[in-house]
């Protein structure tokens, strides 16, 4: 049962300090929960990638997919759904109770005083902050779990592959004729999925 006691703990160490939102936060996430062996570092991709997939802020659905799956791995007898579930419950509402909170208390606090030069000047220095939290949590993701999981060279240059169009078409629309059209993220993931398929799976 101190699994339980440690998700409690470290998420709710991530809900205070977890600033910028759920990619900022992924650095944080990762060193929590992989630094202790509670899972591996390419289920911690796995994850990530699920999380994005599936409705919800990143930061929740993570942890509580982490919450699910860190009791199983930790002790054999904490393997099944029941316990899944209650590492969930307590991994959600530890990242999130923290972070309602903080959000109740400043908002109003920043409604009162917007006017503030004092508080202008903070947010002018969080911006940046965040960017490179945010560009930080990209690096990270960049690794051998994500793009060679299996130490085969054709491997890595098709993911590389994989991940350069998907990052044009998301960020550069697709002109055709005198239209432009940005391919929804959503369309992009089901595309590429069908391809790491046909790829890896058959």
């Amino acid at each position: 049962m101190n699994i339980y006691w440690q998700l409690i703990w470290a998420y709710i160490k991530i809900g205070i300090f977890g600033f910028g939102g759920g990619y900022a936060m992924l650095s944080l996430v990762e060193k929590a929960v992989v630094t202790p062996g509670w899972i591996s570092e390419t289920m911690f991709t796995d994850i990530v990638a699920i999380s994005q997939m599936t409705p919800g802020p990143i930061g929740i659905n993570s942890a509580t997919y982490i919450g699910f799956v860190a009791p199983g791995s930790v002790n054999p007898e904490l393997q099944g759904v029941g316990w899944g579930l209650l590492g969930s419950v307590v991994a959600t509402l530890a990242v999130v109770v923290p972070s309602f909170l903080l959000v109740l208390y400043s908002s109003h606090f920043i409604r009162r005083h917007s006017e503030s030069g004092a508080i202008k000047a903070v947010f002018s220095g969080l911006r940046p902050v965040v960017v490179g939290l945010i560009a930080s949590a990209a690096i990270m993701l960049m690794n051998a779990a994500n793009f060679n999981p299996n130490g085969i060279s054709w491997q890595l240059w098709t993911n590389i592959a994989i991940c350069a169009v998907s990052f044009c078409l998301v960020y550069w629309p697709i002109k055709i004729g005198a239209k432009s059209i940005r391919l929804h993220p959503i369309f992009i993931i089901c595309v590429m999925g069908l391809v790491g398929f046909l790829l890896y799976g058959m």
